[in-house]
């Protein structure tokens, strides 16, 4: 009898290697998942199987020396699942976070990914993980434009230039490589030139980039517009507002963050809710109950609340993977503006590791490790 377990472990040089950043491929990953969902062939954490994860966090003012002070995005983060059909595997994304680290050089938060075998539980893989989640953070999103987005798109927006952005609008030129001009709403303009330096050296499609003061201006002519500012703690009616007069006729929102629209707009014959999965946004209102959209900022989770409140008929929420299978149709006319309000969730994690994995096992990049050849406890 073998009971010998060796993993396989990968950098993040041998992630690259291994394809993380490859968005096209990465989208039709995204894809597959969405559909596993909508099928029900998986599992998260939490009684109902489609939690986010279990988060720790930290007091304002701690009773024991060495315990961590609340501070902003200072938490530790387990996003387990499994995910069925050709993946087959089971895996959680290990992160902890604090802004501070932004001042020693290093990302907000810092990623790891266990890959594990779904029958024996041994571990497959463990990786390094920031860019795997950044780059399926981008190609949800990315389900949409391949879908929804017009197929001649010619100007993209974005409203929050941050990490979050940088991976939505690689994702989104990857798709659709005509659009040639991007306009850019920031905070300040620093963060807006360092974005647009950015974009600049990546993309030598974009023929025109600028920076707006508003964001009516900067959405007045997009054909896809990605609202990808963080969360901000006064809750809503500090979040970006997307005023229906400045969006243009045809146009495709992506919603990864927070974002604010008028319920009139919302509950409007001419505006197309869809979202990532029907699961998620449920239990995040059995989690936060009718805080959901303060706390989280996804505009989903409001749309949610305005039909429990009965302002909106359950059916307007469509689901992306409806869309993507045919069930339900893709663009309906050139006038429709679509919403696409997207979570996160660890199912994609899990997808896109075993897609690399898969790879890396091909090609034997990275470095095999070995847990034990005989158990000392069996």
């Amino acid at each position: 009898m073998n009971t010998t377990i060796n993993f396989r472990y990968l950098n993040e040089p041998q992630m690259i290697e291994a394809g993380v950043g490859d968005l096209v491929r990465c989208t039709d990953v995204m894809e597959e998942a969405l559909v596993l969902l909508r099928q029900g062939d998986y599992r998260m954490a939490g009684e109902t199987g489609n939690s986010h994860g279990a988060m720790i966090t930290f007091p304002e003012a701690p009773e024991f020396a060495g315990m961590p002070q609340d501070g902003p995005d200072r938490r530790f983060m387990a996003m387990p699942a499994y995910l069925g059909g050709r993946f087959g595997t089971a895996g959680v994304k290990w992160y902890g976070s604090n802004t501070e680290n932004r001042k020693a050089g290093q990302p907000r938060s810092i990623h790891v990914f266990v890959l594990n075998d779904r029958d024996s539980g041994a571990p497959l893989a463990i990786m390094s993980a920031n860019l795997l989640s950044a780059y399926r953070t981008g190609a949800v999103p990315g389900v949409g434009v391949k879908h929804l987005a017009k197929a001649d798109a010619k100007s993209v927006a974005v409203v929050g230039p941050g990490v979050i952005a940088r991976s939505v609008l690689s994702t989104t030129l990857a798709l659709r490589p005509g659009i040639d001009t991007l306009t850019i709403k920031g905070r300040s303009a620093a963060s807006t030139q360092v974005f647009a330096d950015w974009a600049k050296r990546e993309f030598p499609q974009l023929a025109t980039i600028t920076a707006s003061d508003t964001i009516e201006e900067a959405i007045a002519d997009a054909d896809i517009v990605m609202a990808t500012t963080s969360t901000d703690a006064a809750g809503s009616e500090a979040f970006p507002h997307f005023d229906k007069s400045a969006i243009k006729p045809g146009a495709l929102l992506l919603l990864p963050a927070a974002a604010r629209f008028d319920d009139d707009f919302l509950a409007s014959d001419n505006t197309r809710l869809v979202i990532d999965a029907h699961g998620l946004y449920e239990s995040w209102l059995e989690e936060y109950g009718p805080t959901a959209y303060q706390i989280l900022g996804i505009p989903g989770s409001h749309w949610f609340g305005l039909v429990g409140e009965g302002k909106i008929p359950a059916s307007k929420i469509e689901e992306i993977a409806d869309i993507a299978t045919g069930a339900l149709p893709a663009r309906r006319n050139d006038e429709e503006i679509i919403l696409y309000s997207v979570g996160g969730m660890p199912v994609e994690d899990v997808a896109w590791a075993t897609e690399l994995y898969r790879m890396a096992e091909e090609k034997n990049i990275g470095t095999v490790l070995n847990l034990w050849d005989q158990p000392v406890l069996a």
